[in-house]
C-alpha cells in the first residue's frame, strides 16, 4: 500500500476508473452478442439491434476501451452478417 498521499489518491482513482472501465466494456461486448445471437436465429428485428451494437462499438472506441481500427473492423464484420 502506498504511504504518499498522492499515491493513495491515485491507486483510489485508478481502481474507480477500472470498475467503469470493465462496466463499459461488458455492456459492448454484450450488445454485440446480443445481435450475433439474433442474426443466427434470424430474427426480424436485426436492423435495431446493429444499431445499438454499432452505438456501443463507437462508445467504446471514443473512451479508448477499443481501438479505432478494432471497432472499424467489428462494425464491417457485423454488417457484413446484416446483409446476409
Amino acid at each position: 500500500m502506498p504511504i504518499i498521499e498522492s499515491s493513495i489518491q491515485r491507486a483510489r482513482l485508478n481502481k474507480v476508473q477500472r470498475e467503469r472501465n470493465i462496466s463499459q466494456l461488458s455492456s459492448y461486448r454484450t450488445e454485440v452478442k446480443k445481435f450475433r445471437n439474433a442474426a443466427e436465429a434470424g430474427e426480424d428485428n436485426l436492423q435495431e439491434l446493429f444499431a445499438a451494437a454499432s452505438s456501443a462499438i463507437d462508445r467504446a472506441a471514443s473512451k479508448g476501451l477499443i481501438a479505432k481500427n478494432k471497432a472499424s473492423r467489428d462494425k464491417s464484420r457485423l454488417a457484413s452478417l446484416l446483409n446476409k
